[in-house]
């Protein structure tokens, strides 16, 4: 949508960024500007800036970066039209209206209400003789009323168009239904309902909207689970069963588990703090969500060979993050005279909420369980395996940034080994030493290769003329911090910039001189791409000296113009210089003989 921009304006002035960043990230104001820790990506050192006066972020590790609307689209997952509705509500500002974004806006919100109607649906016919067989379900896993309702558990009958036809009776299209996933079509074009005799779990957003469904089977038929496709108002990648409620906690801690009726038993039990990702692997989105609410994390996954792939995963995913990880494990039970694998909700009802809580309290850390994962591959009473698990794990705590940290866990490693502290503090400086090698090596290489230091982080945006792009960007620079400088910029168009988009960024900047406007975030924010605009304030963050413009302004200018003549083939060689070069080759000058 083309939301006016004197309405963009006001929209930004009242809501600064340094306010809005703040309500999701811890700010320290150093200098002129204010930083945190990343929301973006996992990270123990702030690399995270706000800039008051440019009115940016910007993050020096990631390169995510932009203005209040762009940080509001990517830490909201929403688009232009609605990060902008977003913070015209907190700023208590009323949306100019636009026909083709307005049927968007409502298609998404249609979506919305559809989720909901459909979620009150399958909850009421729980309470209805269709849903007697979930009913018998939910007491045979031993879920009460009471925490039905709180997670709006309900029931998919068995039947092929219960739902469909319901949704249709409230005015809901076909059309809406395949939309958001509650219904399939066949090959014959019949429509049939996607949930079908199940157990139905609706997934709500932070925001307390309904934006997906997962369906349990009653019976060990497959799939097992069901869940809702990717929609408008749904990524698997950015939502977490139960965070709607776990957000409330006050416990110090967020518990990770595998499944719905894990993190149902749990918050029965007390443990209003757990959640699950949506069928995936812990993600980095669903990472920022969890820094809104918690530092420190625990994961609980099944004890078995998937669930401890999965910790790996997700303690591999967290390392360099800001949380403190715990990992969960828990014991094998005795059935039968064998130890069998047991998940959360087998181990709360056959031993409490008070036995899960004991266990919690004594979780280890993930280097305590990294390091049994190692040990547990090697036989520590033969000499050959000793020495090859002395190898290995003190490359794991090589890996500690913390000196003391490295000692502790080396000594932890040599009693387990049966070898002297001494030794093994030996093998895990030697390990430190080649790893910090390896980094210096690694850096010294980067930085000998200048042009590649240059360059945008994503691919798609990397410059094919180093020299010219460096000009460009100094001419972006300091449009930004005077714009009147276009004036003196005379015959440079953006069809003469090398990268298309310095030169499209080039362009706003002209056009909002036009209009009387001044450079800002909101000049380049709904033109370009969250990534587009992570490098535009790359670039921005560089220095640039104004009171130097004088002179770098026509130096800028006349390389991009030179690089341009030279793409279009306009560079011609000097005829003179060309015949003298002629002449030689013909006589054998310049090291050729003649027979």
């Amino acid at each position: 949508m083309a939301f006016p921009q004197q309405f963009l304006d006001e929209l930004v002035s009242r809501n600064d960024i340094v306010d809005v960043v703040s309500s999701y990230v811890t700010l320290t104001r150093k200098g002129g500007n204010y930083f945190g820790l990343c929301p973006f990506h996992n990270e123990k050192t702030p690399s995270f800036s706000v800039s008051p006066d440019k009115q940016i972020y910007h993050c020096f590790g990631c390169k995510h970066g932009g203005g209040v609307i762009s940080f509001i689209m990517e830490i909201e997952n929403l688009s232009f039209p609605d990060a902008v509705r977003f913070l015209a509500k907190r700023a208590n500002m009323e949306v100019p209206d636009d026909g083709a974004d307005r049927e968007a806006s409502r298609r998404r919100q249609r979506i919305l209400e559809l989720n909901r109607e459909a979620a009150r649906w399958f909850y009421q016919t729980l309470s209805t003789p269709a849903g007697a067989a979930v009913a018998a379900y939910l007491d045979k896993r031993q879920i009460t009323r009471k925490t039905a309702v709180s997670f709006g558990l309900g029931a998919a009958p068995d039947s092929w168009d219960s739902l469909l036809t319901a949704m249709i009776r409230k005015g809901y299209s076909k059309e809406e239904l395949l939309a958001a996933g509650l219904v399939v079509q066949n090959k014959q074009g019949r429509l049939y309902d996607k949930f079908r005799n199940r157990l139905m779990f609706p997934v709500i957003d932070v925001r307390g909207d309904v934006v997906a469904f997962g369906g349990r089977v009653l019976d060990k038929s497959e799939p097992k689970y069901m869940n809702t496709q990717e929609t408008i108002v749904y990524s698997k990648r950015r939502n977490l069963y139960g965070i709607n409620l776990a957000k409330k906690t006050k416990r110090p801690n967020i518990i990770l588990c595998e499944g719905n009726i894990d993190v149902i038993t749990l918050h029965q039990a007390g443990f209003d703090n757990a959640v699950a990702s949506m069928g995936t692997a812990l993600t980095t989105e669903q990472t920022r969500i969890l820094s809104r609410y918690t530092k420190e994390l625990v994961l609980c996954y099944d004890n078995d060979g998937a669930g401890k792939a999965a910790t790996e995963k997700a303690i591999a995913l967290l390392e360099n993050s800001e949380f403190a990880v715990r990992v969960l494990q828990l014991p094998r039970r005795l059935q039968d005279g064998e130890y069998v694998k047991q998940d959360v909700d087998d181990f709360i009802k056959f031993h409490g909420g008070a036995a899960f809580e004991a266990i919690l309290n004594g979780s280890e850390n993930q280097m305590d369980f990294r390091m049994d994962a190692v040990a547990a591959k090697y036989d520590l009473k033969d000499d050959e395996q000793r020495i090859a698990y002395a190898g290995e794990v003190s490359q794991l705590i090589a890996s500690l940034p913390n000196a003391v940290e490295r000692e502790v866990y080396a000594g932890r490693a040599a009693e387990r080994a049966g070898i002297s502290r001494e030794a093994m503090l030996l093998e895990v400086k030697r390990s430190y030493g080649k790893r910090k090698n390896q980094e210096r090596r690694a850096l010294q290489k980067e930085n000998q290769n200048i042009a590649a230091l240059h360059q945008p982080r994503e691919r798609s945006l990397r410059y094919d003329d180093v020299r010219s792009a460096m000009a460009e960007e100094g001419v972006i620079r300091l449009l930004f911090l005077d714009n009147s400088l276009a004036d003196r910029c005379g015959s440079l168009s953006p069809e003469d910039f090398s990268s298309p988009l310095l030169g499209s960024c080039y362009e706003a900047l002209l056009e909002a001189r036009a209009q009387g406007r001044s450079p800002s975030p909101t000049v380049l924010e709904e033109r370009f791409s969250p990534e587009e605009m992570g490098h535009l304030t790359t670039v921005l963050q560089k220095p640039e000296s104004l009171a130097a413009a004088e002179k770098s302004l026509p130096d800028y200018i006349r390389i991009i113009h030179e690089s341009a003549d030279k793409r279009r083939g306009g560079t011609q060689e000097d005829p003179l210089l060309a015949a003298v070069n002629k002449f030689k080759e013909i006589k054998g000058y310049g090291g050729k003989q003649n027979g």
